[in-house]
C-alpha cells in the first residue's frame, strides 16, 4: 500500500536516506525554479539592452509577492497536514488540503484583479521610470495580471503533495513547468523567434505555470483514493481549528515574504537612482545569489514533513537527529559555494551579460551578497523547524527581525555610508544576527522537548 510506504519513510527509514529522499527532489525543484528565473535574465540579456533586463528586475518584487500567498496556504496547510498525519487524523488532512487549495485559487484571482486595476501607481512603487515603465508593464502583464493564479496554484499544490511524503512527484510537477519555460524563453524573447523581449519571457512563464498546474490536477485525479490530498469542494472547511491551524503557521511565513518584497522593492529603488545598468547588474547578482540560497531553502522545506510527523508522533529523537543531519549537510555545501562566488564573481556575472559596466557593478554586488550565505542556511533551517512544529510566533518574530529591525534600516545606513555598493551588505548584517538567534531558539526548543519527553529525547 502507498500509505504504508509513506509511514515507513517517516518512521523507520534511516535519517540520511529519508532526508535525501524528501529533500533532493525539493532542492532540484528549487534550483530549476531559480534556473528558469536566470533563463529570463540570460535570454533577455542576450538582447544587449539594459532596459529590457531592468524590466525583469523591477517586476521581480511582484513575483516574490506570490510567495506570500504560497507560504500562507502552502506552508500553513502542509504543516497542518503533516502533523495531522503524525497523529493519524486523516480527516483533518483532507480538510486542510482543501482549505489551502481553494484559498490559494481565490487569492490568485484577487491578486490579478488588483494588479490590473492599479497597474499605473504600481509602476511607480516598483521603481519604473519613463524609460523602463512600458517594458516592465509588458513583462508584468503576462506574469502577474494573467499569470498570478497558475503561478500560485502550481507552488501550493506542490506543498500539499509534498506534505504526505510524495516529494518526487511534487518536484516533477514544479520542474516540468520550469523546464518548459526555459525551452520557450529563447523562442519568445530573441529576434530569430517571436522577438517579444521581456514580454516574451513573461508569456513563457505564464504558459509554463499553466502546464504545471495541469500536471498536478491530472496527478490528483489518477491518485484519487490513494492520496490524502483533497481538492473536493465538499471538504472545504474553515471551522474546527482548520483555518486557525493553517493561519498559525502560514501567516508568519506570508508576512516574511511580504517583507522580502518590501526589502527587494527598496533595494531596486535605491539602485534605480544609478541607472538601468546598475539595476540590471543588481538583478543578475541577486539571481546568481539565489541559486545556493534556494538549495538551503529546498532542504529546509524538504525535511519539514519529516520533522512535523515525528514531532506530532512524539518521536523526538528522530526529529532532532533529522535537524542535526540537515544542518551539517547544508552548511558544508553553501560555505563552499559562497567561497567560489567571492573568489570569481566576475566570471558568473559575465555569463549573463558581457558588458563591462554590468560586470564591474555585479562583481562588487555579488561579493557583498555571498558573505551572508552560510548564515542564511541556519536561519532558513530554524524557521523551517518553527513552521514544521507549529511555532508560528517564533517564525513571525524572525520575519520582523530580518527585515523591519535589521535589513531595511541597514539598507538606508549602508547606502548613506557607502552609496550603492553598501546595499548588498545589508542582508549579510541581518543574517549574522539571525543565525545566532536561531541557534539559541532551537536550543531552547530542544531543552523544552527533553523536559516534556525525558525518555524520548
Amino acid at each position: 500500500m502507498e500509505q504504508d510506504s509513506k509511514i515507513t519513510l517517516f518512521e523507520h527509514t534511516p535519517i540520511p536516506k529519508a532526508v535525501m529522499q524528501l529533500s533532493v527532489p525539493t532542492i532540484l525543484s528549487s534550483l530549476v525554479m531559480v534556473l528558469y528565473n536566470l533563463a529570463d535574465t540570460y535570454f533577455v540579456g542576450m538582447l544587449g539592452d539594459p532596459v529590457q533586463n531592468a524590466a525583469v528586475t523591477l517586476a521581480s518584487p511582484l513575483l516574490l509577492a506570490f510567495n506570500a500567498v504560497n507560504n500562507l496556504f502552502g506552508v500553513g496547510s502542509s504543516s497542518m497536514m503533516s502533523r495531522a498525519l503524525g497523529r493519524k487524523d486523516y480527516e483533518t488532512v483532507s480538510h486542510s488540503s482543501a482549505f489551502g487549495f481553494y484559498c490559494a485559487l481565490f487569492s490568485g484571482l484577487l491578486f490579478s484583479l488588483l494588479c490590473g486595476l492599479f497597474s499605473a501607481p504600481l509602476m511607480g512603487l516598483l521603481g519604473a521610470d519613463a524609460v523602463t515603465a512600458e517594458t516592465t508593464y509588458a513583462y508584468m502583464f503576462w506574469t502577474v495580471i494573467c499569470g498570478a493564479t497558475p503561478a500560485i496554484l502550481n507552488v501550493v499544490l506542490a506543498y500539499l503533495v509534498r506534505a504526505e511524503g510524495s516529494s518526487l512527484q511534487a518536484s516533477i510537477g514544479t520542474m516540468s513547468g520550469c523546464i518548459l519555460n526555459m525551452i520557450l524563453d529563447p523562442i519568445f524573447i530573441l529576434p530569430w523567434g517571436l522577438g517579444m523581449g521581456a514580454a516574451g519571457a513573461g508569456l513563457a512563464t505564464f504558459l509554463s505555470n499553466c502546464v504545471a498546474c495541469l500536471y498536478f490536477m491530472v496527478l490528483l485525479f489518477i491518485k484519487r483514493g490513494k492520496t490524502y490530498v483533497c481538492v473536493n469542494p465538499r471538504k472545504l472547511k474553515a471551522r474546527d481549528g482548520i483555518a486557525f491551524g493553517v493561519f498559525q503557521v502560514g501567516v508568519p511565513a506570508s508576512i516574511q515574504n511580504l517583507l522580502n518584497v518590501t526589502g527587494m522593492t527598496l533595494l531596486n529603488n535605491f539602485t534605480a537612482a544609478y541607472g538601468a545598468g546598475a539595476v540590471a547588474a543588481m538583478g543578475i547578482s541577486f539571481r546568481i545569489y539565489m541559486v545556493p540560497m534556494q538549495v538551503a531553502m529546498g532542504l529546509s522545506q524538504g525535511i519539514m514533513p519529516l520533522v512535523s510527523y515525528n514531532y506530532a508522533s512524539d518521536n523526538i529523537k528522530r526529529m532532532k537527529n533529522t535537524i542535526y543531519f540537515a544542518a551539517k549537510i547544508v552548511l558544508c555545501i553553501i560555505t563552499a559555494v559562497s567561497a567560489l562566488y567571492f573568489i570569481t564573481p566576475g566570471t558568473f556575472i559575465s555569463l549573463f551579460m558581457n558588458n563591462a559596466e554590468i560586470i564591474a557593478y555585479g562583481t562588487r554586488f555579488l561579493r557583498g551578497f555571498c558573505l551572508g550565505l552560510p548564515f542564511i542556511c541556519m536561519d532558513f533551517l530554524a524557521v523551517g523547524v518553527f513552521q514544521a512544529v507549529g511555532m508560528g510566533k517564533e517564525a513571525l518574530i524572525f520575519a520582523v527581525l530580518r527585515k523591519i529591525i535589521l535589513e531595511i534600516p541597514a539598507l538606508f545606513l549602508y547606502n548613506w555610508l557607502f552609496p550603492l555598493y553598501g546595499l548588498p551588505y545589508a542582508q549579510f548584517t541581518a543574517e549574522v544576527i539571525l543565525a545566532i538567534s536561531a541557534l539559541f531558539v532551537l536550543r531552547r526548543l530542544f531543552r523544552q522537548l527533553a523536559k516534556e519527553h525525558p525518555n524520548l529525547a
